[in-house]
C-alpha cells in the first residue's frame, strides 16, 4: 500500500513527559485521516515533529515512500506539508494576498509584484472554494474568513499534504459545515489531510480513517465508516463516556442575578446589547443561546466588570454590582470561567499553582502584609490540582505548558473553590476532549446541586441543550425568547437564534 505519509515508532520526550511513546502514523493520499486523543494525549506534539518545529528523540518519517529528516517547517514545505495552525499566524494589518506571500513574494524588476499576488490568490480562491478578497485587511475578517487565508497561504506554498491543528475550535457552526466542504474539495483536488480534532462529530462527518492516541501513545486505526461515536470516545478516554450529563430537576429558590434594561455598548462604541432583561436563581443553570455576535460578549463583560454600561441595572443577591471594578464584584460573591481562558483565564508564563490563586492571592493566607506565602499557595494549588484533575508534572509547571484541558480545569477549579453564588461559564468547552467536557458539566451541575446560580454561555447547542434548566435565546443584543430544554429541538432553539420572535413562530416554521 502507497502513503503519501509514514510515522514510524515516533518517541517525543520533553522534561518529565514522554509525550509521544512510539507511536505509528500511515496516511493514504487522497483521504482525511484523523488524529484522535484528549487534550494533552500527544496530538500536536506529533504534528509538530511532521512539521519540523520538534525533532524526534527515536524513530523515521517517510514521505511518498522515502524516508526524510524534516528538520525546520521551511523544509516541510519544500517537502509539500502545510500546517494550518490552530492560533492563526497572521499579521492583521496586512492583506489577505500580503499575508499569503510573505516569504515567497512574486517579484519584478527586483520589486514586489502585487498585481501578480492577488491574481494567484483569486486563481486558488476559485480553484478550492475558498471565497477570500485577496485585499481585504484580516484585522476586518471573521476568523473564519482569517482560516481560510492560513489555508490558501500553505496552498499557495504548493502543499499537497496539509495539516489542519484543531481547525474548527473557534468556528461558529454554519463556518465548521463550510470547512468540511473545503476539505473535500481539497481532497477531491487531489490533497490529502491530516486532521487533529477530538470532535467526534466532525470526525464521523468528514473522516476516511482515524488514528487514536491515549497518553502518547498510538491506540489503534480505524476506518471511520466500521466505527461509531461511542467506540471512538471509549478509545479516546479509556472508558465509557456519557455524552449526556445525568441531573435531577432543579429547584430554583432566591433571584441572585437581575438584570433590567441593560445597554452595553462594543468597542466601537454601537450598542452590542439592547435593554435587555434576565434573571438566575439559586440552584438553577440558565443557558444562553445564540449566534456567536448577537452580544453575549459584551453582556459578559459587562457582568464582570470587563465592560463599562450604558444604561440599566445589574444586580447581585439585591446588590446592583454594574460598572464596579472586576476585584469589587469578584469579592462581591461571582466566580467567571472566561470565553478566552489565555486572554482573560491565565498569566501563561506564570506557574498553574499562581495562576490558582490568582483571584486570592492578595488575601490571607496566601499573603501576609504584602508577602507572598509560597507554601500555602503551593499547598491550595496541590489540593485544586488533585481535586480537578489537573494533569501536570507539578503546581510549578508553567500554565502555557499545560493543555488546553488541563488549562480550563485549573480555571475551573479556582473559581469553584471560592464558592461564588454565581458562576459564570462562557464556552467552558471549547477546544474540550469528550472526557473533559464531561467533566466540565458535572461540576457545573454540582454548582448548581449546591444551591449557586449558574449562567452558562455557549455556542454548542447540544451543550445548552443537555446542561441547562432554563434557556434564554439572544438576537441582536436582546432575550427574544425563554424556552424550557425538555419542551425544545435543536431544529426550534435554531430557528429561534435566527430572530424568530415567538415558541409559536418556531413551530410554525417547523411545520
Amino acid at each position: 500500500m502507497e502513503y503519501v505519509i509514514e510515522m514510524l515508532n515516533i518517541r517525543k520526550e520533553f522534561p518529565g513527559i514522554v509525550a509521544n511513546d512510539h507511536i505509528t502514523l500511515q496516511v493514504q493520499k487522497g483521504e482525511i485521516h484523523a488524529l484522535l486523543g484528549e487534550n494533552g494525549a500527544g496530538k500536536s506534539t506529533l504534528m509538530n515533529v511532521l512539521f519540523g518545529l520538534y525533532q524526534p528523540d527515536q524513530g523515521e518519517i517517510r514521505v511518498r515512500g522515502k524516508s526524510v529528516n524534516i528538520t525546520s517547517p521551511n523544509i516541510a514545505n519544500d517537502l509539500g506539508i502545510g500546517m494550518v495552525h490552530q492560533h492563526f499566524m497572521l499579521v492583521d494589518t496586512f492583506t489577505a494576498a500580503e499575508n499569503i506571500i510573505i516569504g515567497k513574494e512574486p517579484k519584478r524588476y527586483g520589486m514586489i509584484d502585487k498585481k501578480r499576488a492577488v491574481r494567484k490568490v483569486r486563481e486558488l480562491s476559485e480553484t478550492y472554494g475558498l471565497e477570500v478578497d485577496p485585499e481585504a485587511k484580516v484585522s476586518d475578517m471573521s476568523v473564519g474568513m482569517q482560516q481560510r487565508v492560513e489555508i490558501l497561504k500553505t496552498l499557495y506554498r504548493g502543499a499537497d499534504i496539509l495539516i489542519f491543528d484543531e481547525p474548527t475550535a473557534v468556528l461558529t457552526p454554519q463556518e465548521i459545515k463550510e470547512l468540511t466542504q473545503i476539505m473535500k474539495n481539497l481532497v477531491n483536488e487531489g490533497k490529502s489531510i491530516i486532521l487533529i480534532t477530538h470532535k467526534l462529530k466532525e470526525i464521523m462527518e468528514t473522516a476516511d480513517k482515524v488514528t487514536i492516541i491515549r497518553k502518547g501513545k498510538g491506540i489503534k486505526t480505524l476506518d471511520v465508516k466500521n466505527t461509531d461515536k461511542d467506540e471512538l470516545a471509549s478509545l479516546m478516554v479509556g472508558r465509557d463516556v456519557s455524552f449526556t450529563t445525568a441531573k435531577k430537576a432543579a429547584d430554583p429558590q432566591n433571584e441572585v442575578l437581575l438584570i433590567s434594561d441593560l445597554t452595553v455598548k462594543d468597542n466601537r462604541g454601537i450598542k452590542a446589547v439592547k435593554r435587555l432583561s434576565l434573571s438566575v436563581r439559586a440552584g438553577e443553570i440558565v443557558g444562553i443561546a445564540g449566534v456567536d455576535g448577537n452580544g453575549q460578549s459584551e453582556l459578559i463583560e459587562a457582568i464582570t466588570g470587563l465592560k463599562k454600561t450604558h444604561a440599566g441595572t445589574i444586580a447581585l443577591n439585591g446588590k446592583e454590582i454594574q460598572n464596579m471594578p472586576p476585584r469589587r464584584i469578584t469579592e462581591a460573591g461571582v466566580g467567571h470561567i472566561p470565553q478566552d481562558r489565555h486572554k482573560h483565564g491565565l498569566v501563561l508564563d506564570f506557574p498553574i499553582g499562581e495562576n490558582i490563586v490568582l483571584q486570592s492571592y492578595y488575601k490571607r493566607p496566601f499573603s501576609k502584609y504584602g508577602l507572598l506565602n509560597k507554601k500555602e499557595i503551593a499547598q491550595k494549588a496541590k489540593q485544586i490540582i488533585g481535586e480537578f484533575d489537573v494533569r501536570t508534572p507539578d503546581e510549578y509547571t508553567p500554565a502555557r505548558a499545560l493543555s488546553g484541558g488541563n488549562q480550563q480545569k485549573a480555571i475551573i477549579g479556582r473559581e469553584v473553590d471560592r464558592g461564588p453564588a454565581l458562576l459564570i461559564a462562557a464556552q467552558p468547552t471549547r477546544g474540550l476532549d469528550v472526557g473533559a467536557i464531561e467533566f466540565v458539566h458535572k461540576r457545573l451541575i454540582e454548582q448548581r446541586d449546591a444551591g449557586k446560580a449558574v449562567l452558562l454561555l455557549s455556542f454548542e447547542l447540544d451543550e445548552i441543550l443537555n446542561v441547562s434548566d432554563r434557556i434564554a435565546v439572544i438576537f441582536e443584543g436582546g432575550i427574544i425568547a425563554e424556552v424550557d430544554p425538555n419542551e425544545t429541538t435543536e431544529q426550534e432553539l435554531g430557528l429561534l437564534m435566527a430572530g424568530s420572535k415567538t415558541k409559536e413562530a418556531g413551530k410554525e416554521a417547523n411545520v
